[in-house]
């Protein structure tokens, strides 16, 4: 039986020598949802995805994926989540298709599936037509696509995409956020890091993270009706302030 939470962060540490970059961090993310964190650079955001996806070890507290805790079943986690880093992390020197065929030979994906998943992940992604383009060739959203089609090759019921559509124009960012809600609707639950505002707005529920702490955290709306402002900007905004007057 799948776990009703994709998702459990229970009173989450990491220290870098005497940094704390993240700060006992406790939340829940239900499956089938689109979980942002929203943050400006340096708020522990993609520390925080980095220890779920069993790349950094906490210093304490408790991270769980899918059922597994990250910190006792590393790998167990890692084949059940997919991830998407800032960079991308594709083969430039390779075409739209070999990048598919080696990330499905580095998931895991059975010899009978490949065929299968690759023609998915061509068409989830709308990148089919460039099958054959060498991947420095593309755009950078045509490569963030083609990046999400490799991170979802083995099937994860959970990923995480790490500042995906940094650097990338506003309609690609748009038609980005439409593969996304593509892939909750599939019933993956998507957990996704952003410093841009505007992407606030697109997500079930968000944690806006600051310094390490989670701030905030609720649906846009709510959080806009609770503090009774118009934008996502200006509730995070108010909470720094709140925040900074806090620790002074």
């Amino acid at each position: 039986m799948p776990h009703e939470t994709a998702v459990v962060l229970e009173n989450l540490v990491k220290r870098f020598g005497d940094f704390v970059a993240v700060d006992n961090v406790s939340l829940q993310v239900a499956r089938g949802e689109v979980f942002g964190f929203l943050g400006p650079n340096g708020a522990g955001k993609s520390t925080t995805i980095r220890i779920l996806c069993g790349l950094l070890e906490p210093t304490s507290g408790k991270a769980v994926v899918d059922g597994f805790d990250v910190a006792m079943e590393p790998e167990t986690v890692r084949a059940h989540l997919g991830y998407m880093s800032q960079k991308f992390s594709l083969y430039d020197d390779l075409t739209v298709e070999e990048n598919l065929d080696f990330f499905s030979g580095i998931y895991g994906v059975p010899k009978q599936k490949r065929e299968e998943r690759k023609a998915f992940a061509l068409k989830m992604s709308g990148i089919g037509e460039k099958r054959a383009t060498m991947t420095s060739l593309l755009s950078g959203g045509w490569k963030q696509r083609l990046a999400l089609g490799c991170a979802i090759l083995h099937e994860p019921p959970v990923i995480f995409l790490d500042e995906p559509t940094s650097g990338v124009d506003p309609i690609a960012r748009r038609a980005f956020w439409d593969l996304i809600y593509d892939l909750a609707h599939a019933g993956h639950t998507v957990f996704v890091s952003t410093h841009y505002m505007d992407e606030a707005e697109y997500c079930n529920r968000l944690a806006l993270m600051y310094r390490g702490r989670v701030i905030a955290l609720g649906a846009p709306a709510d959080l806009k009706r609770d503090l009774k402002l118009p934008s996502m900007e200006e509730v995070f905004i108010q909470m720094v302030e709140s925040e900074e007057a806090r620790r002074t």
